[in-house]
């Protein structure tokens, strides 16, 4: 049954040490508030965590829906521990709009991301070349896909405009209700391969994943007239085996999705400024007043756009930040280590200084 799910040889070899120590494989297939369903050989069961993973897991490391996990099953109960996560070979991730801006995973083990957009106000240029940067961080292969075809007045417009940021990336319009462009969605979901759906909410996702699965799997809702703007029908993370056996997951509405770790991705994202900056002078141009500069050339040319200029430098101070903030806390780690280091060694000290 796992290899419907994506099971393999290499995965039963990596798996191997756990086998040893009386576990069986699975899948998780649905994460909603610490609680997991997982898809094993022996059927679905509900999983909890171990009360060591707990205790051990770092910021980012809980199960989430995609990874392979490790658990001791019961059966009789269909319920099971889970004591260890799989190595990931991919990883969509943001940073949580929380105060101490933690890293939230999105989904594991994926190999398409589709960055769904809807072609009505809520559709943000801006917006898409943050989800371009994280998906091609993750690993997978981000795919733009523009809904709602059959209410757009004007979807080449929005094609185009997508087109002008996807470098590399497919743009697709499709349509759930009329079927438009969903034949050539169906050319990029493959037998055994994992898609994830990302994008904000209203934007149709859950609309996608019950035309493509031939049954209501996800609730569903009407976007707010007054700003396109949808509600959050979506409360969890649930991966769908499809009819034609491509596993897809659809995922809550993410209006902000803050970069972790994505300067590779920022890199790929915006290939077209990299490329222009290699033909700057200086190998250090700061792209300002330096002779020389390609990228200033291209922008007063008009050949580079200078929203999308700021907005490159936007998300590259928004990672720079990230970046400080980490060796911020990593610093206020070590001094604690070594404060506490030092009061165990003064303690030490006075219990082999006291006199028989």
């Amino acid at each position: 049954m796992i290899k419907q799910y994506g099971w393999s040889d290499q995965l039963n070899q990596t798996f191997a040490p756990h086998a040893a120590q009386g576990y069986v494989p699975g899948r998780v297939t649905v994460q909603q508030r610490g609680l997991y369903t997982i898809v094993t050989d022996q059927g679905e069961l509900r999983a909890q965590l171990s009360g060591h993973f707990v205790r051990e897991a770092q910021d980012g490391d809980y199960p989430v829906v995609g990874d392979w996990v490790a658990v001791a099953p019961r059966f009789a109960e269909a319920a099971a521990t889970i004591h260890a996560v799989l190595p990931r070979r991919s990883t969509f991730m943001r940073k949580a709009a929380d105060r101490v801006q933690t890293v939230q995973v999105i989904a594991a083990n994926i190999d398409i991301a589709f960055l769904v957009a809807s072609m009505n106000a809520d559709f943000n240029v801006r917006r898409l070349e943050r989800y371009l940067a994280a998906a091609w961080q993750s690993g997978a292969q981000p795919v733009v896909v523009l809904t709602k075809a059959d209410l757009s007045e004007d979807a080449a417009v929005f094609v185009a405009q997508a087109d002008a940021v996807a470098f590399g990336s497919p743009v697709l319009a499709v349509s759930a209700k009329t079927g438009e462009g969903m034949s050539v969605l169906a050319t990029y979901l493959r037998p055994g391969e994992t898609c994830v759906l990302v994008g904000s909410s209203g934007a149709g996702k859950s609309t996608l994943v019950n035309a493509l699965a031939g049954v209501d799997r996800m609730a569903t809702s009407a976007i707010r007239e007054g700003d396109a703007r949808g509600r959050h029908t979506t409360s969890h993370r649930e991966l769908v085996l499809l009819p034609g056996g491509t596993l897809i997951l659809d995922t809550p509405g993410m209006r902000e999705l803050g970069l972790l770790d994505a300067d590779e991705g920022l890199d790929a994202a915006f290939d077209d400024i990299e490329t222009l900056a290699q033909g700057c002078r200086f190998r250090d141009c700061g792209h300002g007043n330096e002779p020389g500069c390609a990228v200033r050339e291209a922008l007063e040319s008009g050949a580079l756009a200078v929203d999308r200029w700021q907005s490159f430098q936007k998300l590259q101070r928004e990672l720079a930040h990230v970046d400080r903030k980490d060796d911020r806390v990593a610093r206020q780690a070590e001094r604690k280590r070594v404060i506490a280091l030092n009061k165990a060694l003064r303690v030490a000290k006075k219990i082999k200084e006291k006199p028989e």
